[in-house]
């Protein structure tokens, strides 16, 4: 779309000439983006086939099938980006790596407004858990996701069809409200919420063990600020007309975010023994279903890390 990237774009050949110059650093970029994808996509994929579905994972499986759909889009516009690069002619229509750009805000959006929900549902279990616990909905979780899928599926119908109105004005409105939406209202929302989240991480370390889940969401929010909002952040200011960080780069860097996740889990559970399928999962395990663990060894209230579904 007119006046705005979200992948690199392909090297235009030499005119009069032959051969082209391939910028090696635009190649070499492109390659390393391509490789964490991959990586990104299998990390991702484990989570979805080995994360059982219920209440207190609900939110994790929709932002690792988010990522997921970000990643596939993602390998799919570098590939041809980096193919064009490579044989310096072009390979597919322009309008059809337009068609990919809604489709890589959607899944990045969706990713943004889950991860949101996870650190503000973490927090909210911290700051009032014994009403969690008796008023909370057991499913109240899976409403949540599917307002935020109809959230982020009106937001980027809205923007392709005013982006489509042949008004270049419509279209720069509605990118500016998205990414104002992203900057000002759900980014400041994760950050406040994830604070308080390390901080009851932080004083919970000095007692007892902090559970594993609210490891994995603070370090998730970290690397989001510190990887994935600058996409939002450079396309906004793009919009305003601002000189922006390449393009190429903020692509790389939201790349590793939605790789990096996966990882972290895996990390956290750390039940790497034999490193099967089934350590995998045993991994996972051990970061959703520590409440239950939890519970089963103490009966002390005290001692008790259970968190609600909500």
């Amino acid at each position: 779309m007119e006046g705005t990237t979200v992948s690199p774009s392909p090297a235009s050949p030499t005119e009069g000439d032959d051969l082209c110059d391939i910028d090696v650093t635009d190649v070499a970029v492109d390659s390393v983006t391509l490789l964490i994808c991959l990586c990104g996509l299998a990390g991702n994929g484990a989570v979805l086939c080995l994360l059982q579905r219920r209440p207190t994972t609900c939110y994790i499986i929709n932002l690792a099938f988010a990522n997921f759909s970000f990643l596939h889009f993602a390998v799919l516009s570098t590939l041809l980006y980096l193919l064009e690069d490579v044989s310096c002619s072009t390979i597919v229509p322009l309008v059809f790596l337009r068609a990919l750009f809604p489709l890589l805000l959607f899944s990045y959006n969706l990713g943004l407004y889950l991860l949101t929900a996870i650190s503000i549902d973490r927090c909210t279990s911290i700051l009032c858990l014994l009403w969690c616990r008796s008023h909370c909905p057991q499913r109240l979780s899976w409403v949540v996701c599917a307002l935020l899928w109809a959230l982020s599926i009106t937001v980027i119908v809205t923007m392709t069809a005013l982006c489509h109105s042949q008004e270049h004005e419509h279209c720069q409105v509605s990118l500016i409200t998205m990414y104002a939406l992203n900057l000002f209202l759900f980014a400041p929302a994760m950050v406040i919420s994830s604070t308080i989240l390390l901080i009851k991480v932080k004083c919970v370390s000095q007692q007892q063990r902090p559970k594993r889940l609210d490891i994995v969401i603070c370090h998730a929010v970290l690397f989001f600020l510190l990887f994935a909002l600058p996409l939002s952040l450079s396309n906004f200011l793009q919009q305003l007309g601002y000189t922006v960080v390449a393009s190429q780069v903020v692509f790389l860097l939201t790349c590793i975010h939605s790789t990096v996740i996966p990882f972290i889990c895996f990390v956290v559970g750390r039940c790497w023994r034999h490193c099967s399928v089934e350590s995998l999962r045993l991994s996972l395990q051990r970061v959703f279903e520590e409440p239950e663990e939890n519970t089963a060894r103490s009966d002390d209230p005290a001692m008790d890390t259970d968190f609600p579904a909500c």
